[in-house]
C-alpha cells in the first residue's frame, strides 16, 4: 500500500529528502513521474495507466506535503521501513487504506522506476 500524509502535517519537510522514489512533494508543487526515477516519455505503468513521465501533474494537495501513490513503494527495495514515517516528527505519514498493494507489487513498481538500481 502507499503511504499518505495526514492533515496533521506541520510542513516541516523532513520526509521529502528521505523518499527514494521522489514521491513526496511540497503542497501546491506540480509533480512528474520522471522526478527521481528512470522514467521518461510516454509509458504504461505497472498498474496499466498510460502516462507521459515528463508532463507536469496537478498537485494532490495545495496545503501540505503529499505523496504520489503511483510512485510510492513504501521504500520496498530500498529500506526496511517507509523512511517518511521514520523521520516524521508528528507521525502523520501513515498507510493509505485506499491504496493497498502487496509487497511483490511494490517491489515491481520499484524495479519499474529504477531498473538499474
Amino acid at each position: 500500500m502507499a503511504i499518505i500524509i495526514t492533515d496533521e502535517c506541520i510542513n516541516c519537510g523532513a520526509c521529502e529528502p528521505e523518499c527514494p522514489n521522489t514521491a513526496i512533494y511540497e503542497g501546491a508543487d506540480d509533480w512528474r513521474y520522471k522526478d527521481g526515477t528512470s522514467l521518461d516519455g510516454s509509458l504504461v505503468l505497472p498498474n496499466g495507466k498510460e502516462v507521459d513521465a515528463d508532463e507536469a501533474q496537478e498537485p494532490i494537495s495545495d496545503e501540505i506535503y503529499y505523496i504520489v501513490p503511483d510512485k510510492c513503494t513504501e521504500c520496498v527495495g530500498f529500506h526496511e521501513e517507509p523512511q517518511c514515517a521514520a523521520v516524521c516528527p508528528v507521525d502523520c505519514c501513515v498507510p493509505d487504506d485506499d491504496n493497498v498493494e502487496a509487497e511483490d507489487v511494490l517491489l515491481g513498481k520499484q524495479k519499474f522506476m529504477h531498473p538499474n538500481g
